[in-house]
């Protein structure tokens, strides 16, 4: 071996080595399985980004040099769709869908007919706005378990109530995704942390469409549950992923501060064959924390 070959491997040890120093004493690599590259997107929700005020450009272009993959808006209202389409295409920066921004207080289970009406409506202009930005698909929040709906009622009317919809979508070719939230519904409030992802399957099931399926909130039941076992049991249902943490001595938290098991959410990911979007659902702030919270979903979501 020459002289010159033998620096160079060398010098490459050494860099290599260093590097590795450098990540040990500042952010470990984490454990467990990693995410192919190209498998799933990374995107926030519009409403941590808390800059660039009303101008989509503004909000947008920075986002994307970030690093992120796309974002996801609010409907109805927020920010306007005919600007947000177009600093989308100037930008070439997917926004891959909307939150339904009335769900919590015009739910598809109120006992009033009237209600369950507006909310149907509020429904389709999600999807009429998601079709006009170039998403994919509204995620929703099916009802909130309280006085005057029972959770039988609950899950009678808001399937039919989101069976009243189907059609559009299926026309539109958008997905109504569920989103699983602290909301009585499909988990026992009350009951252990050892909870399965059966009632929200058998609720997906049982509207029996191509065009529902599950936003699963990966942090939102770590409470309940083991969100790994839930993917596991939710499999192809699992149309969106969205990102958040939760620790008993926490509470919700940074992505990776809480309880939340990330290598085997990443290994359910990969058996289940997962491949779309994640979107960040965390508190948000100025281009530093958002910077942050790409790294946090970096490390733990991808294992990169």
């Amino acid at each position: 071996m020459s002289t010159s070959r033998r620096q160079f491997l060398a010098t490459s040890a050494l860099a290599a080595a260093g590097a590795g120093m450098v990540r040990a004493q500042g952010s470990p690599a984490p454990s467990g399985p990693t995410i192919p590259e190209g498998r799933i997107k990374l995107s926030l929700k519009i409403g941590m980004c808390g800059f660039g005020g009303v101008d989509p450009f503004k909000k947008f272009a920075p986002i994307k040099k970030l690093g992120f993959d796309g974002i996801e808006l609010n409907s109805p209202g927020g920010l306007n769709k005919e600007q947000c389409k177009k600093a989308g295409e100037q930008l070439q920066f997917p926004i891959h869908g909307v939150v339904n921004s009335l769900h919590w207080r015009i739910c598809f289970s109120d006992p009033s007919a009237q209600k369950r009406a507006e909310a149907v409506e509020g429904l389709k202009q999600c999807i009429r706005d998601t079709k006009l930005v170039g998403g994919s698909a509204v995620l929703i929040v099916p009802g909130v378990v309280k006085a005057g709906a029972t959770h039988q009622q609950v899950w009678d009317r808001s399937i039919a109530c989101i069976k009243e919809v189907l059609p559009m979508a299926s026309a539109e070719g958008v997905h109504i995704l569920i989103e699983n939230v602290w909301n009585g519904f499909l988990y026992d409030p009350k009951g252990d942390d050892n909870q399965s992802a059966d009632l929200l399957k058998k609720y997906i099931d049982e509207i029996n469409s191509p065009w529902v399926g599950s936003y699963f909130d990966i942090g939102n039941h770590q409470r309940f549950g083991k969100p790994a076992e839930w993917i596991r049991t939710l499999g192809k249902r699992i149309v969106k992923l969205d990102v958040k943490d939760w620790g008993k001595e926490n509470g919700f938290c940074k992505i990776g501060e809480g309880d939340v098991d990330w290598a085997d959410v990443r290994k359910a990911l990969l058996e289940i064959n997962y491949s779309g979007w994640a979107t960040a659902e965390v508190k948000g702030g100025n281009e530093e924390r958002c910077a942050e919270v790409l790294a946090n979903m970096k490390k733990h979501i991808l294992g990169a």
